[in-house]
């Protein structure tokens, strides 16, 4: 009688975690999602599959090259052995495009790993270029110029080594911009996003109204970034509902955010200038 309620009770519980368990992964065609960015994504509950599964357009790690490994966290006290760039982050997206290369179509817009370098840059993209090249046949490779579009696409952030990526002329990243890019037009392949500070541009809070002058002062930054076929990021934004529903509006292209199913829900139904 025992052995008959413990397994009734065994098999309550599988079901009820069966209906829990995550869904599959977000439908490619959920434009809104692929607008956000899982800001330090490496801190969230279920990194990198809490982002696919919700759909997101790109997840950021930060890295420092620390016992001959990339190890992801914000600052040295957070580095472990085996938490690397490679186990958290390049061989889960090689398992998940092999598994539903569906939701990874080259046709649709590429899922976009930002590597954030926090210091070393040489170091770490001499270290890089190693690792990336073992998974070259998800990745998006810019050849002479060119763009050969893979299902991931790896920019890096932070501490850039900007002259050597951009001598590199077959490699497998990109690079993340900088406002002032806006007037230099680099090639679209070395950099074609473009990130900064949002106090650079704002010190709004997201508590009263965006100011007119400055929604125009980014709808400006967007027009001028996507007449040059580059996408536009701000870190620092306000991390909240009133923030991502502007930033969306005036056609911000990626949203970063540490609440992503909040920012997800807060978005859907909203009109964009797009």
């Amino acid at each position: 009688m025992l052995a008959m309620r413990l397994a009734r009770v065994l098999l309550c519980l599988l079901l009820a975690t069966a209906c829990a368990a995550p869904s599959p992964l977000a439908s490619a065609d959920d434009s809104v999602a692929r607008h956000l960015h899982g800001h330090n994504d490496y801190l969230q509950p279920v990194p990198l599959r809490r982002a696919i599964e919700l759909g997101l357009g790109s997840v950021e790690a930060d890295v420092f090259l620390d016992g001959g490994e990339l190890r992801v966290g914000h600052e040295t006290w957070q580095l472990r052995a085996g938490r690397t760039l490679r186990s958290m982050y390049l061989d889960p997206l090689r398992e998940l495009v092999a598994s539903s290369p569906e939701a990874f179509a080259v046709s649709g817009p590429p899922f976009v790993l930002l590597v954030d370098i926090k210091k070393d840059g040489a170091a770490v993209y001499a270290e890089l270029r190693r690792e990336l090249a073992q998974f070259e046949g998800m990745l998006t490779r810019f050849v002479d110029g060119q763009v050969r579009r893979g299902a991931v696409t790896v920019i890096l952030s932070g501490d850039r080594p900007r002259a050597l990526v951009a001598a590199d002329r077959d490699r497998l990243c990109a690079l993340d911009g900088r406002l002032g890019d806006l007037a230099g037009d680099p090639p679209i392949d070395l950099v074609p996003w473009i990130s900064d500070s949002w106090s650079r541009v704002s010190d709004w809070t997201g508590s009263d109204e965006l100011l007119p002058e400055e929604r125009t002062r980014i709808a400006t930054l967007v027009a001028q970034a996507h007449a040059q076929g580059r996408e536009l990021r701000f870190w620092g934004a306000p991390d909240r509902v009133e923030a991502w529903r502007a930033l969306y509006e005036l056609g911000v292209d990626r949203i970063g955010t540490d609440r992503p199913r909040q920012a997800l829900a807060a978005l859907r139904g909203l009109p964009a200038a797009r």
